[in-house]
């Protein structure tokens, strides 16, 4: 008659759901029930990310058990399992109860099934491990005239029932006559309702609601079996009907009734499925009160979501515990961590990880951090992305002030140079250091410097393209220029037989060629470089914290090296014409200066491209407008 704890498994998982209790013991006693019950809450646990703390196996025999129950019970565990459910399908219960009862486990919260009635009698314990024990019990309606039997029944009203003379001596003082068949001296009107619930609980119980209904289920088969005789067959006047018991077998079998409650009764199922619980609590302080208090119901039949119903103002939890109940195995990680498995332990045992760089985790308990999107970046929490805002090297800048200023003051200075150079052009030391190509030179370098100026401030498409050839063709001026000077030093001071050829190349202006031919070059690879892909506008989000960063793409990486690689050469080319001819006469003789004007041009560039390639955001803006101003500034000098 008992319905299978097939929803019972359900009831509880949802119940550890409601308070957030992910790490859970079980209790479980032995036989078929029990590892059917053991399977069915750990699928459901799973399911549901709750942890299994501990599987204890009860024997029905307890003396080879006594002697752990204590450690597993009365020690505190680094990772306490606070919460256990118990499930009991056994006889020999007050056993196991008076022993988790005797240490005194009063921090623990019990979740257990009806058959588990904790009976403590006679114990007077300040302190009760019960207290606060919430039980699953099937739902049934209450029974029209129990209450009246209960309060009514005596020795007296049945005088064969013995069970009930023995219990009214124990409870209510009696005594039995000299005879020994009755009893007297019991209290008037003595009545099973004046115990306390410890000595007798008037509530029916699960077993005797089903014990109820398996008399009504035998009386409706054996009704119909009567019936059956009596109309097949023919009975002789005052012969009395007869049957051997196996006979009501197939009627009970069939046997389908509504009960007195309302409730439908049939045996013809295998099983009774997704059976409806109510949610008792037991309140039993001071010792021995033993109130079972309703707060709740379980109904799988209802929405998802609202199977359970669950009153907490109402619940009183176990002894010592104030507030709800906490059992986890690890805390919960805080927005800003991710859950970090420990290794071979259960998956509710985590640690908690800081999000990466740029990760955030904006919930508790996240499995994985996610990545802040290109155009935002993460808090300091790590628990939220924020916009980023938009940034350039501008002239409000302290790095753009300080470019910008001494790119002006080396312009100006250049500037002053050229102007004293042409304030002094006929002074023969002007003449003798070739005067139109100083002037080249002083001009080209007054540019470059001015070039600098086109990668302050935000960039636009012009200028991402003037960035580059028009420093490029400028630059190459001034290095073909530094080329031709010492080629014209060379052949001054190497050619001095008259009529050579070499000699009139000198006197006709020849290498001051070099100039217009490399600088075409230039012009070709630049123009190569603009017509097939040119520097354009592109955002880098990833190189500031906090800043997308508005900057020049170079387009073809190739043709910007191929340009870069080109100026490196000629600066090679003059620096070995000028160290060839460093021992050349001092007088007139700017040779060395050359020399040692290419060697910290080389240097720098070879500084140059190692540092271009390791930085960035604005320094890269910042380091191409450094080198500029170094290459110009070591020429100038």
């Amino acid at each position: 008659m008992a319905p299978k704890d097939t929803s019972l498994a359900l009831g509880m998982v949802s119940l550890m759901l409601h308070f957030s209790w992910t790490w859970v013991g079980l209790l479980i006693t032995e036989g078929q029930k029990g590892r059917q019950f053991l399977s069915d809450v750990r699928a459901e646990m799973d399911r549901n990310r709750i942890c299994v703390a501990f599987v204890k196996t009860v024997e029905v025999t307890l003396s080879a058990y006594f002697g752990k129950f204590q450690h597993d019970f009365q020690a505190r565990e680094p990772s306490p399992a606070n919460v256990v459910i118990v499930y009991y399908d056994s006889e020999s219960l007050s056993d196991v109860n008076f022993n988790i009862g005797g240490y005194l486990v009063t921090w623990r919260v019990w979740v257990t099934n009806s058959q588990w009635h904790a009976d403590v009698t006679g114990r007077n314990f300040v302190l009760d491990s019960f207290h606060g024990t919430l039980i699953f019990s099937n739902h049934h309606e209450e029974i029209s005239g129990f209450k009246n039997f209960i309060q009514t029944a005596n020795p007296s009203k049945y005088p064969e029932n013995n069970f009930l003379s023995l219990y009214w001596f124990k409870n209510f003082h009696c005594s039995f006559s000299d005879s020994g068949c009755s009893l007297r001296n019991c209290p008037p009107n003595a009545s099973l309702a004046w115990l306390p619930v410890s000595r007798f609980d008037t509530a029916m119980s699960d077993a005797s609601y089903n014990v109820y209904n398996a008399v009504y289920a035998v009386a409706h088969a054996l009704q119909e079996m009567l019936l059956q005789q009596v109309q097949t067959q023919s009975m002789k006047t005052g012969e009395g009907i007869v049957f051997a018991m196996w006979q009501l077998h197939p009627f009970l079998k069939s046997v389908h009734f509504i009960g007195t409650t309302g409730d439908q009764v049939h045996l013809d199922d295998e099983r009774k499925l997704e059976a409806e619980y109510d949610i008792f609590n037991i309140w039993n302080f001071p010792e021995g009160l033993r109130l079972r208090v309703k707060v709740g119901e379980f109904s799988p039949h209802a929405l998802h979501g609202q199977k359970l119903s669950l009153s907490d103002h109402l619940i009183e939890w176990a002894t010592e515990v104030t507030e709800t109940p906490h059992s986890v195995c690890s805390e919960s990680c805080d927005p800003g961590f991710r859950k970090t498995p420990q290794e071979g332990k259960a998956a509710c045992c985590f640690h908690c990880t800081p999000c990466s760089e740029n990760e955030i985790a904006n919930f508790t308990d996240a499995e994985q951090c996610v990545k802040c999107p290109d155009h935002q970046y993460a808090n300091i929490k790590r628990n939220n992305c924020i916009q980023k805002s938009i940034t350039f090297m501008a002239y409000e800048d302290l790095l753009g002030k300080t470019l910008a200023g001494t790119t002006l003051s080396l312009t100006v200075l250049t500037a002053a140079v050229l102007g004293l150079f042409v304030k002094h052009r006929d002074t023969p030391i002007v003449k003798a250091n070739n005067r139109a190509l100083s002037y080249t030179l002083l001009i080209s370098l007054t540019c470059c410097f001015l070039c600098s100026l086109l990668f302050i401030g935000r960039p636009s498409t012009a200028t991402c393209i003037l960035q580059q050839t028009s420093f490029a063709v400028v630059f190459t001026v001034a290095v073909s220029t530094v080329l031709a000077k010492t080629i014209t030093v060379v052949l001054a001071f190497k050619v001095t037989a008259p009529g050579r050829r070499m000699r009139q190349l000198l006197v006709s202006g020849a290498p001051n060629s070099i100039i217009p031919i490399c600088s075409l070059i230039q012009l070709t690879l630049c123009g190569v470089w603009m017509g097939t892909n040119p520097p354009y506008i592109d955002t880098d989000a990833h190189s500031e914290h906090g800043h997308i960063l508005i900057v020049c793409n170079k387009g073809s990486l190739t043709a910007f090296y191929c340009v870069l690689g080109y100026l490196g050469s000629l600066a090679l080319a003059s620096f070995t014409v000028a160290f060839l001819a460093r021992n050349l006469p001092n007088t007139f003789n700017e040779a060395k200066f050359l020399t040692f004007s290419m060697l910290v041009f080389c240097s720098v560039w070879v500084t140059f491209l190692p540092v271009y390639h390791s930085t960035k955001g604005k320094v890269v803006v910042a380091m191409e407008v450094f080198s500029i101003l170094v290459f110009n500034a070591e020429l100038l000098g």
